[in-house]
């Protein structure tokens, strides 16, 4: 399952747990990872065709100086090649996707930029890749931003998390404003999550209308040892009864260790609309086996079937490998 507590503070405040380390001297510490993902892929869907697709091709650079014995200033910049590689968009070379800087003291850190919002930490499910439509409902309208104030804390066995992403009105950057609260404990096993996110879609403000999106979730997951189960729940609804935001999904799925390198996982999503949206409701069901090599558990293989109850939809596969560093 996703790790909800301090996976994300340490990725924020002190780069990924997977960095390899190029530098480091007098307090200053420079960091490089990578995250390498090739698939053979067939979307879910009416008359689709299999691909080659490119996911997560990325780069992320980290640094940080050690300021005194409880504050620590970092930054990072991560770069996507993805697109690139799936001849998607106009730019035929690197896009940026991270680009932040911020301080830590304690366990609290405070971050300035492009980047993910608190919103990015919610949900539990376990699907490689979604085989539903692509502008499907989310559960969180927004997970990131390129004006995006962050505070991430640390309190032991709670973690919370605050961000907002600034209006920019009149800015190359204007994609929004947005407010993100999340928040997460774990005890005895049990991992309980809530978020809550009001949100401003500046593409129905430059149309001369104000939509306003509100979101809450919740979610649980239970480690049984063998396998984990969980369960989330979300519910959007906008001041426009029309908006294919006014919906609700939830999310079950279950991890089963299969061997010390190999998890099975299975999983369904049930996304709801409101009568007057007119948009049909859907179910997405999936399973997936990944293996990771005992050598190097930051080499996997991975396989994955999905389907879904829209009218005319045959069934998604993929198969690929990924490489971390």
């Amino acid at each position: 399952m996703k790790k909800l507590l301090l996976a994300a503070a340490v990725a924020v405040a002190s780069g990924s747990a997977n960095a390899a380390t190029i530098y480091e001297n007098g307090g200053f510490e420079y960091k490089v990872n990578g995250d390498l993902q090739v698939q053979l892929r067939q979307k879910s869907g009416d008359d689709k065709n299999p691909d080659i697709e490119f996911d997560d091709l990325e780069l992320k650079n980290y640094v940080s100086y050690q300021l005194n014995d409880d504050m620590t200033a970092f930054g990072r910049v991560d770069f996507g090649f993805k697109d690139a590689a799936n001849d998607d968009g106009d730019d035929d070379g690197a896009s940026l996707e991270e680009a932040y800087v911020g301080l830590a003291f304690g366990g609290t850190s405070i971050s300035f930029g492009k980047q993910n919002t608190a919103g990015d930490e919610f949900g539990i499910e376990e699907a490689i890749e979604t085989h539903t439509d692509e502008d499907r409902f989310d559960a969180v309208g927004a997970t990131d931003g390129d004006d995006v104030i962050r505070i991430d804390s640390d309190l032991g066995n709670v973690y919370l998390v605050a961000s907002y992403e600034l209006e920019s009105d009149g800015n190359s950057s204007e994609n929004g404003e947005y407010v993100d609260l999340f928040a997460s404990t774990e005890f005895g096993g049990l991992e309980l999550a809530a978020a809550y996110q009001e949100w401003n879609d500046v593409d129905v403000q430059s149309g001369g209308s104000d939509e306003t999106v509100d979101t809450w979730g919740v979610s649980a997951a239970y480690d049984f040892g063998i396998a984990t189960l969980a369960a989330d729940y979300s519910e959007s609804d906008s001041n426009f009864d029309a908006s294919e935001h006014n919906a609700d999904q939830y999310n079950l799925a279950a991890v089963f260790a299969a061997a010390e390198t190999t998890d099975i996982a299975i999983g369904m999503t049930e996304t709801s609309y409101d009568d007057l949206v007119g948009d049909e409701d859907v179910t997405e069901w999936y399973a997936n086996v990944t293996y990771a090599f005992p050598a190097h558990k930051n080499v996997t293989v991975f396989a994955e079937i999905a389907d879904t109850d829209e009218e005319n939809a045959d069934v998604g596969y993929l198969a690929g490998m990924r490489i971390k560093f």
